[in-house]
Parts: structure tokens; C-alpha cells; sequence
């Protein structure tokens, strides 16, 4: 029996492509004098994007990827912090004058696990060591379980406009089965806190895949975070990697739905967020018609990043922080991941880069083409490749993942022009992976060294 396009291309672990190369072609080649350089090459006259990593929650999560570190003392914290002002000074001297920032963004861990004063206290220095307006976005993550009405009024004192609150699941049996139990009205309350102290734009995070889970369950879920009105929702199928992630281990594997399952799941909550109003926005976002995600994928201008689907249009992203990744004009740059490594190279006055990827002609060419595909889900490859001076023949012909993708219905080519069938969007990743050149057909990276 001919396997379901389902069977034959949703289960395959493929990367998300928020970046391309995708990290595993990092290497040590790209080191901290390659940084520097790379740094002291940078425009002033354009904007940049920073990221700050804030690697410490109360609690684990079951089903978190993240690199994260359980901490109920301040100490260790307020050690990383004092570390992590060391490197953004260390960095902006690396710089030829101050750099003008557009986005910042706060990630986790969770980032309001420090103290009200010491959030206030880091926008104060960035702002001493870069140039910011009140047009910069300022972004945090937040865990609305540990959230303060101290720390929502640091946020608001200190400008964030935006908040990406974590929900996953609002079902008891899933909370307990992935140990974060978060109750509806204490999501609804920091909502109306954030609101309140002018952190207007709420973005909810959901997960489809976890243990106990049901289309049901899902789409309940759905419908209580929609009565919350959030402007974006991010909806993410859970990745199971107990071998990477040694906590996960702590989840029922007989729990877990199956690939039919989490298709059905997925598809659920899509429905139920369209039905309330929400756009579509690529592969697992979701907006209001008033956000600016959707006016950007109406125009074509939706760009991808490690934060997912964003209009961030920024050539350079700065990341500060144990694990880190950073993206130049020239290629990425990863920070030690250990948070010992990281302050020690720190304290001894040098940039804590560990790895990272110099970017080839050919790499900005497949990454433009997978980009498109995974923000519009279709791409014109003769266009592209003309202007960055090649043949699409390079990229079309002999290629045995998109000749595949074509016979099996998946996509549709015209001269060099690839659309993909509206019905088939959720195996978009395959489609993107024919142009992964490290990619093998197993679906594992290769290394080609950088």
C-alpha cells in the first residue's frame, strides 16, 4: 500500500530552519578573533538586533528543549548577570561606535527570573552601550507562573512593548504529565497586568504532541487563550529527544500521541484559531488581522529567525549569553553553552564565542530559497539564483528530494517556479530540506566544515 504523504514525510526529524546552515555545520573554526573582526566590520548606519540568553527557571518543564538550569537561590543568577554585563561592555568595545538597535529580545529560561531592579538596571546599561529609541522593539519571555506585579512594572518602566507568555496546555492531566501546572486565571492575570503597565502586544506559546493530549483537549485549550485575546499565538508540535534532553525522560512515552494524532491536533487548533479571527502566518503562527506579521507575508517581507516567523529585518542579530547565537553580515556565531565556561572566558576579558559558521556564496543562496519557502510556501528559484549569479539548473537538476516531492504531488514546478499544494503546507519543511545542502537522505546533517 502507497505509505500517506503523512507517513511519508511527517514524522522525518527535520530541521525548523530558523537559520541555514542549521548548527550542527558550526564549528570551532569560527572562533572569538573571527568575532571580533566580524564585530569591528559592522555598519553603524544600519540597525541590529539583540538577544539575550537568560539560561535559569524555578521548575523543569518535561518537555523543554531549551538550555536551561533549575535554580531556587539568587546567587548563581545574580552571578550570571554580573557575567553577562561583562560581555555587552566587552562586546560594544569591539564595535567602531555604538550601534543603533531596532529589536532586543529576552529569551529563556525564563528572562524575569532576575530581580525588577536588575532588569532595569541591564536596559540601563544597553542603553549606555547602544543606541536605542523609542521605536526599539523590547521583547521578554515570560512564565506567567512566577510572574510579579514588581517585575511587570520593571518591564513597563523599562519599555518592553511585548511579551511572549508561555501556555502549552491549559488540560490538568497534560499539566501534571509534563509537570508545569498554570491555571487559566493566573495566565489571564499577567495578561491584564502586562496590559495595564503598557506591555500591550501578548504573544501565547501552544503545544500539540505532549503526553495525554487530545484533539478535544487541544482545541479547549485553543478557545480559553483565544477569550484572553493575545495579538500572535505560536503553536509548536513537541519534540520528544530523551537521549538530547535527559528530563524528558520523565514523560510516558505510551502517552504520546502519534504522528495521525498530532497531525489532527495541530490542524485543530488552526481551525479554532482561524474560526476566532487569527491569520495563518506560515507554518505555526497565528495573528490578528491588525498585527504586522500579517501585513508582512501579505507583501511578501515575512522574514524567519531564531525566534520563528518575525519582521525583524535585521542583517545582524548580537547575542549575549551562555549559548547564545548571534547572526553577521558574514555567518553565525555561538557562545560557550556551560555556564562555567561561558563566565570564565568572560572574567578573562575575552568574547565567549565557542563556534559558528562562515556563510559561502552558495549558503546565502539556498538560505534565500528556503526562507521564502518556509514564509510563503512557494519560491521563485530561477529569480533567486539569478541574482546571486547562478543556475538554477545547479539547484533543480538531479535532485532527488524535489523530483520526489513533485511525484508525490507535494509541490508543483513551473520554469524554476515552486508552489506548494495548500493541502500539503505541514510537511513544508521537506520541501525546504531538497535545497539542505548537509542534509542526507535520512534526514541527518553532514558535516561540511565551516
Amino acid at each position: 500500500m502507497k505509505p500517506t504523504i503523512l507517513e511519508k514525510y511527517g514524522e522525518a526529524r527535520l530541521p525548523r530552519y530558523t537559520s541555514y546552515p542549521t548548527a550542527p555545520q558550526f564549528s570551532s573554526k569560527v572562533d572569538a578573533l573571527t568575532y571580533e573582526g566580524w564585530l569591528a566590520g559592522t555598519p553603524s548606519e544600519t540597525g541590529i538586533s539583540l538577544y539575550l540568553h537568560i539560561p535559569f527557571c524555578r521548575s523543569m518543564c518535561w518537555y523543554c528543549g531549551c538550555h536551561t538550569t533549575i535554580s531556587k537561590q539568587e546567587q548563581p543568577i545574580v552571578d550570571y548577570l554580573d557575567a553577562l554585563r561583562a560581555e555587552i561592555q566587552l562586546v560594544a568595545t569591539k564595535t567602531r561606535r555604538p550601534l543603533t538597535v531596532d529589536h532586543v529580545h529576552f529569551g529563556g529560561g525564563t528572562p524575569t527570573i532576575m530581580q525588577p531592579q536588575e532588569f532595569i538596571d541591564l536596559m540601563h546599561l544597553l542603553r549606555e552601550h547602544f543606541v536605542l529609541s523609542s521605536r526599539s522593539e523590547i521583547a521578554v519571555e515570560i512564565d506567567p507562573r512566577t510572574l510579579s506585579d514588581e517585575m511587570v512594572q520593571a518591564l513597563g518602566h523599562s519599555g518592553a512593548g511585548r511579551a511572549s507568555l508561555g501556555v502549552q496546555s491549559f488540560d490538568p492531566a497534560v499539566q501534571r504529565a509534563i509537570n508545569r501546572i498554570q491555571s487559566v486565571e493566573q495566565t489571564a492575570g499577567a495578561v491584564t497586568a502586562l496590559r495595564t503597565a503598557g506591555v500591550v502586544n501578548i504573544n501565547f506559546d501552544l503545544i500539540y504532541g505532549l503526553p495525554l493530549q487530545t484533539v478535544s483537549s487541544c482545541t479547549k485549550t485553543a478557545e480559553q487563550a483565544i477569550a484572553l485575546r493575545p495579538d500572535r499565538f505560536a503553536v509548536f508540535g513537541y519534540a520528544h529527544i530523551p537521549s538530547f534532553k535527559k528530563h524528558q525522560r520523565m514523560i510516558d512515552e505510551a502517552t504520546l500521541p502519534n504522528a495521525h494524532q498530532r497531525d489532527q491536533q495541530a490542524e485543530a487548533i488552526a481551525s479554532t484559531l482561524m474560526t476566532a479571527g487569527y491569520q495563518r502566518i506560515g507554518l505555526d503562527h497565528y495573528a490578528l488581522e491588525s498585527d504586522e506579521l500579517v501585513t508582512a507575508q501579505a507583501s511578501g517581507k515575512l522574514r524567519r529567525n531564531f525566534q520563528g516567523y518575525t519582521t525583524d529585518t535585521c542583517e545582524t542579530l548580537i547575542g549575549f549569553g551562555a549559548s547564545a547565537i548571534g547572526h553577521m553580515r558574514e555567518g553565525y556565531i555561538q557562545n560557550e553553552v556551560p555556564l562555567r565556561l561561558y563566565a570564565k572566558r568572560i572574567a578573562a576579558g575575552q568574547l565567549a564565542t565557542s563556534k559558528g559558521y562562515h556563510l559561502t556564496t552558495e549558503d546565502r543562496l539556498r538560505a534565500a530559497i528556503i526562507e521564502r519557502l518556509m514564509c510563503d510556501f512557494e519560491v521563485d528559484v530561477t529569480e533567486i539564483c539569478a541574482s546571486h549569479g547562478f543556475d538554477a539548473g545547479i539547484l533543480l537538476t538531479n535532485n532527488a528530494r524535489l523530483d520526489m516531492l513533485c511525484d508525490d504531488g507535494v509541490i508543483d514546478i513551473h520554469n524554476g517556479f515552486i508552489r506548494v499544494g495548500h493541502e500539503q503546507r505541514f510537511v513544508i519543511r521537506a520541501v525546504a530540506a531538497s535545497f539542505d545542502a548537509y542534509l542526507d537522505q535520512t534526514g541527518r546533517t553532514h558535516g561540511k566544515a565551516a
